[in-house]
Parts: structure tokens; C-alpha cells; sequence
């Protein structure tokens, strides 16, 4: 596969994640919902690892880093599913941009990161300003509950860059899918668990929408997106890559516009400005480098 052509793929993918979240859990419940996406990623991931013969490292350090990362996987997906139900899809992504800046903040507090510079200061900044932006008036997106919604999501995108600063640590060198299939295998019992404690039911007719939004995330979101996303970060510089976390957002919040009917108020541009803002001041540094090549 080209570059470019996976460079494209994971700006799809990840702009179309958030939406097929919010349709996967209609009709169905969100723990079935996020059960099923798991269960299939782990067949296709199976399958692929079989098909292309990858070996599945299995010693001390991949151990740790299957289990950091299904932990991580559970905890952030779980509460982007259950609070995905009160909380437009476009904003999903927002807040998920804002990874970047709390992984930094979590490295310099727990792994001793010396990278804060004042640009990286100032994103965080204005990504906090534009997070207290969209949370004044939480319950005018859309949803009663909408601020139970986005402090659960926030809280995903805590554990998601608490999970990636803590396997950079482990620095594990596995193939990217062999990580893949580890941390979907780990995960995928305690998916299990949450559904089979919660109402543990099957229902009776899956929805067309809600099914087709499963499968795809099964495969694409589970699976492929993320071998994209580790063959790009291989070939291409990181300033290149980190344009993909300020582009997605915008992607989203339009996608859910035109095929969810959500409302973008003057609030949620004015917040998701201010944190894509802050997501660019934050890395300035390889931007410039970027602009400097090009």
C-alpha cells in the first residue's frame, strides 16, 4: 500500500469512528455494541496474523504492554460508548484531539518527560480554554445528560493517553497487528462482563445501521486503521502525522452535521477552535520543522 493512500485511509477512518459509535449502539444497547466490535476485531486480526504468518511475541515485555494496552482499550472505550449516547459525534473526536496534550501532561507527572516548552504550555492552555468553552453550557448539545456524556468521554481520553504514555515506557518492539490482536484479547473479556452484568440480553432484530456501524469498526476501527496508522508513523515525519489529530476533528463535526442532524452552535466552533489552537501551539515545534522541508 502508498503512503499517501494510508495517510488518507486513517483521516477516514478516524473521522468516520465517532459517528459509526453513536449508530452502533442504536437499537442494540452500548455494551453489546462495544462487545461485538471487539469480537470481531479479534477474528479479522486472527486471521490476518494467520494469513501474512506474523509471530505473536509472548515474553515478559509484550505480556505487559497486551495487558496495558487492553486495559486502556476497555476503560477508554467503554465510557466513549456509554457516554457516545449523550454526546454529538463530532465532539467525540474533538475531545479525542485533545489526547496529544494530556499524554504530555500525564508524561511529565508519572515518567519524568522534560518536554514541556512554553509553546507546549501555551496548547495545553488553550485547549483547556476551549474544553471549559464547550462544558459552561454542556446541556445545550443536544441531550439532557450531555454533561455526564462529555465528562465521560473526557475521562476516556484520559485513560487512552495515560495507556499510551505507559507503553511508550514499556517500549515494546511487537509487531503492530501481534499488539493488536494482544490488546483486543486482553480487552475483550471485560467487555464481556460489563454486557453479561448489565442486562446480558440479545436483541431480537439487529438494525441494518446499528450492524453495518459494528462491522465496520470491527474491521476498519479495530484493525486496519491501526496497522495504517503504524505503517504511516514508519514512513513519514511526525509533524506530518500529528497534522492527522487537527484535521479529523473539523471532518467530524461537519459528518455528523450532514448525516446525524447534529447542531454546531457558535459554542462548540468557538471551543473546538480554541482547541485545535492549542493542539497546533502544542506542536508548533514539528510543524514549523514540516514547513521548513516542504
Amino acid at each position: 500500500m502508498s503512503v499517501p493512500l494510508a495517510y488518507l485511509g486513517i483521516i477516514v477512518i478516524w473521522s468516520t469512528t465517532p459517528l459509526a459509535i453513536q449508530w452502533s449502539t442504536q437499537g442494540i444497547g452500548f455494551a453489546l455494541a462495544v462487545l461485538a466490535r471487539m469480537a470481531i476485531g479479534v477474528v479479522v486480526a486472527s486471521l490476518v496474523i494467520a494469513l501474512w504468518r506474523i509471530r505473536i511475541p509472548l515474553h515478559a515485555r509484550a505480556r505487559r504492554a497486551y495487558l496495558v494496552g487492553g486495559l486502556a482499550l476497555f476503560g477508554a472505550m467503554a465510557l466513549t460508548y456509554w457516554g457516545a449516547r449523550y454526546v454529538h459525534s463530532g465532539l467525540i473526536s474533538v475531545l479525542f484531539g485533545l489526547s496529544p496534550l494530556a499524554a504530555a501532561i500525564l508524561g511529565a507527572l508519572f515518567v519524568g518527560e522534560r518536554s514541556l516548552t512554553p509553546m507546549k504550555l501555551l496548547g495545553m492552555l488553550l485547549g483547556a480554554a476551549g474544553l471549559a468553552t464547550i462544558f459552561i453550557h454542556g446541556d445545550s448539545l443536544g441531550h439532557a445528560s450531555a454533561l455526564m456524556g462529555l465528562a465521560a468521554i473526557l475521562s476516556a481520553v484520559a485513560i487512552y493517553s495515560g495507556g499510551m504514555v505507559w507503553l511508550k515506557e514499556i517500549g515494546d518492539d511487537s509487531p503492530p497487528l501481534a499488539t493488536t490482536l494482544g490488546t483486543l484479547t486482553v480487552s475483550l473479556p471485560l467487555f464481556g462482563m460489563v454486557w453479561w452484568f448489565g442486562d446480558g440480553q440479545l436483541p431480537a432484530v439487529v438494525p441494518p445501521r446499528a450492524g453495518a456501524a459494528i462491522a465496520y469498526l470491527g474491521v476498519f476501527g479495530s484493525v486496519i486503521g491501526f496497522a495504517m496508522y503504524y505503517y504511516v508513523i514508519k514512513h513519514l515525519e511526525t509533524a506530518k502525522v500529528a497534522l492527522i489529530t487537527l484535521i479529523t476533528p473539523v471532518i467530524a463535526l461537519f459528518l455528523g452535521h450532514w448525516f446525524n442532524g447534529e447542531t454546531i452552535g457558535l459554542r462548540l466552533w468557538a471551543g473546538t477552535a480554541l482547541i485545535l489552537l492549542g493542539l497546533s501551539a502544542h506542536q508548533w515545534e514539528m510543524l514549523r520543522g514540516f514547513r521548513r522541508r516542504a
